[in-house]
């Protein structure tokens, strides 16, 4: 039920049908605006209108540079399938459950829009070598230009060449500095999840979950090991329809009677903090950039009206 979260810098190349190769940055000189806090406290993020203004400005930069290489492009939508939810440590909500089971509805409805997107479309239908250029122009050449690392230490590169590099510094200024900010930010969720089911008080709860599975005709030990033994994988015949979402209710609803989803959410906050005490100089510097670029999307949001 989880996935790692698509960034931002690699949209274009996935609407194109190829991987990207990286991210980017540099701390600005100003006052953090999150100094005079107490240690500890919330990094405050943007508002969700705030980051759809980056994301929309974003997008329409991307479409006019890939026009100005000679190819097509047309900004995607941030969400496409709404009703897509995450779920990292156990699936809590019986009313989702009871709609979607484990999601298998809404795979097919993302399978179906990657499919039918324009871009995506548009891309299959140029020669190889067109192909190979559009490429090209949307992430560059060579994609040992800046190097970014994950928090729990993998290294990530990006070229400092293409239009997805263009937006970003457009947007943002410096690039190394931004791929490091939004790499950084991109982690976060990962790490936060291993301490998570690490903490003691965790197992604790999965212990109670899984003595309430089995009551009800479920003997797994915990999520991972009913997704690993009950759900089918890649290529395989999915699960039927009643059997699926019967499966996923049970889960949901032992994950209230046992307190599991409560212990969850309860750690998911406490560790959210520490590590944001933790990271507060990275977190902040990407605050920073972003609060920084809002202007520059909205002249370019503007500029297209």
């Amino acid at each position: 039920m989880t996935r790692r979260r698509v960034k931002r810098g690699t949209l274009l190349a996935v609407a194109l049908g190829c991987v990207a190769a990286g991210a980017v940055i540099a701390a600005a000189e100003q006052r953090p605006p999150d100094a005079g806090k107490p240690a500890g406290a919330a990094v405050r993020d943007l508002t969700a209108q705030e980051k759809n203004r980056l994301y929309q400005a974003e997008q329409l930069l991307l479409r006019t540079c890939m026009r100005e290489h000679g190819f097509e492009y047309r900004p995607v939508l941030q969400n496409p399938v709404p009703q897509a939810r995450e779920f990292p440590y156990v699936v809590d909500d019986v009313a989702w459950a009871r709609k979607h089971g484990y999601g298998s509805d809404i795979q097919r409805e993302m399978a179906r829009v990657r499919e039918t997107d324009v871009n995506q479309r548009y891309f299959r239908s140029l020669p190889p070598d067109r192909r190979a250029q559009a490429l090209r122009a949307a992430n560059g050449q060579d994609p040992n230009g800046v190097t970014a690392r994950t928090l729990d230490g993998m290294v990530l590169r990006r070229s400092t060449e293409g239009c997805q590099s263009a937006a970003d510094r457009v947007l943002y200024g410096d690039l190394a500095a931004w791929f490091q900010a939004e790499v950084t930010q991109d982690s976060l969720p990962e790490v936060r999840h291993k301490r998570v089911m690490a903490d003691p008080a965790f197992g604790r709860a999965v212990t109670q979950w899984a003595r309430c599975m089995r009551a009800a005709g479920h003997p797994y030990a915990d999520p991972a090991q009913l997704r690993e033994e009950a759900l089918p994988g890649p290529g395989e015949p999915a699960l039927a329809q009643g059997q699926e979402i019967r499966l996923a209710v049970a889960e949901a609803r032992c994950a209230a009677d046992s307190g599991l989803a409560r212990t969850a959410h309860a750690l998911d906050r406490t560790y959210t903090i520490r590590l944001r005490h933790q990271y507060r100089s990275e977190l902040d510097a990407a605050q920073r950039l972003q609060r920084g670029a809002l202007p520059r999307a909205d002249e370019v949001i503007d500029d297209t009206r």
